[in-house]
């Protein structure tokens, strides 16, 4: 329970510190829909979305009228399209993509994730197609997400998925070139993705998920900046560990609050409640930033030197805050980084505080990985490999989550801007080292085998 003064302090941050639920997000097993008949599946999964999710955001915002805690995204997530779609064809997943689109119109959620396939170890047919489809799929939609997971601790990494993958997302940003390559936003590259992942563009719903599963993204980096902001105003001697203290207490007030609102929509929907997403995600808001909290800590900018160290507290002491006030904890849980998506990151690039190097270091600490980075146009797919695959060897190294959601923009270079609108933002295109390089490390292809941790039975 908390006290009186406590209920004071959340009642400040959903006035002043822009406190919010980022998403309740709707997970739905389509396993039961799968046939081998494309117009018949696509009817059974629209009817099924629509049905099971047709409630979903006048649940949510009835709930969170009641409280007054706003509930910004409602999203729905759903079984890999790659497993539940396994016969059909790329021109076939489009069509599916589309009936998704349409599915989360008719039900007016902002996203529907999970055209996604998990090739860690290997592409099986239904999985080459959908990636196939991707650049079509997310071109030709505005409300459909994709995720392919091409690594994990236990398998390795699959190169040649990254290779694949890379040169679709090349595909994607040509397809949408007149909106800076937009289509590149809505897809995430993981490894070790989890299976209850909340937020967009990587929400799925895992095999081992239940038919149906609310999931909770809370956030609140405007709340923690301003937590650290008043304990230094009032003991400037404060050390770190007692910063990270304060974090804690924070994280711990907010994830409370994910889970009061979760709890509630799943009694409502009479649907299980799954988990709170304890991830400070921010937005292009000014005082809803990560990077201002690298600056209440005492750095010049996220991405000097320090940052990386400064995110391991902030992290931790999410975790730890969250974890005390939930036991069911998931998804990716910490601190995103997406350059784009928040003011005070994308400042840091355009002002050479941050690039993409470092960016790359703050993921060996950080719940995610390479977000919402805008790239030169001219960026080779060989590269643009090289670099997903960087980043997936720091997840399968240190069994931890890591992403890349990269937009490679047509037509423009390093030190142009990308702009990609509302959530998404904008922001300098970061330069890549041997850009326009070949690559032959990636053109081998084949399984970078898996850490010898892995053998852990």
């Amino acid at each position: 329970m908390l006290s009186d003064r406590e209920i004071l302090s959340v009642l400040e941050m959903l006035r002043n510190e822009n406190l919010d639920v980022r998403t309740v997000t709707l997970g739905l097993s389509l396993l039961d829909c799968a046939c081998d008949d494309v117009n018949r599946f696509q009817h059974k999964i629209y009817e099924k979305i629509t049905r099971a999710a047709g409630d979903l955001v006048h649940v949510c915002d009835r709930i969170g009228d009641k409280y007054g805690i706003p509930v910004v995204n409602k999203r729905i997530s759903i079984s890999p399209v790659g497993v539940a779609g396994a016969p059909f064809s790329p021109p076939q997943m489009v069509d599916i993509a589309k009936t998704l689109n349409d599915a989360a119109k008719a039900v007016n959620v902002d996203f529907i994730g999970g055209f996604s396939a998990l090739v860690e170890k290997g592409l099986a047919r239904g999985d080459k197609a959908l990636i196939d489809a991707i650049p079509r799929a997310l071109a030709e939609t505005d409300r459909v997400c994709a995720s392919v997971n091409v690594a994990s601790s236990r398998a390795g990494i699959n190169m040649d998925a990254v290779l694949l993958i890379a040169e679709k997302i090349k595909e994607a940003a040509n397809l949408t070139a007149d909106k800076d390559g937009l289509a590149c936003a809505k897809l995430c590259v993981f490894a070790n993705i989890p299976q209850d992942i909340p937020f967009m563009a990587g929400a799925y719903l895992g095999i081992g998920e239940a038919e149906a599963v609310i999931n909770v993204g809370v956030s609140g980096p405007g709340v923690v900046k301003k937590a650290v902001d008043r304990a230094i105003l009032s003991d400037p001697d404060l050390d770190l560990g007692q910063i990270s203290e304060i974090i804690k207490r924070t994280a711990y007030k907010v994830t409370r609050i994910g889970e009061l609102i979760g709890r509630e929509v799943a009694e409502c929907l009479k649907i299980q409640f799954g988990v709170v997403d304890l991830s400070l995600a921010p937005t292009p808001n000014v005082g809803d930033s990560v990077g201002e909290i690298f600056q209440s800590l005492g750095l010049l900018s996220i991405g000097v030197p320090g940052t990386t160290a400064a995110l391991a507290l902030l992290n931790d002491a999410v975790k730890k805050g969250g974890a005390f006030a939930s036991s069911h904890v998931g998804g990716l849980s910490g601190a995103f980084i997406p350059v784009s998506e928040d003011l005070n990151i994308s400042d840091s690039a355009a002002e050479g505080h941050l690039c993409i190097e470092k960016l790359e270091a703050m993921t060996s600490v950080c719940s995610v990985g390479l977000d919402m980075v805008a790239i030169p146009g001219e960026t080779t797919a060989e590269t643009l490999a090289a670099i997903i695959a960087d980043e997936m060897a720091i997840g399968v190294i240190n069994k931890k989550t890591t992403a890349t959601r990269i937009i490679p923009v047509p037509g423009k270079k390093a030190g142009d801007r990308a702009y990609f609108g509302g959530l998404l933002g904008e922001s300098v295109i970061m330069p890549v080292n041997n850009a326009t390089g070949g690559n032959p490390f990636v053109r081998r292809g084949g399984l970078i085998p898996s850490p010898i941790h892995s053998l852990n039975n």
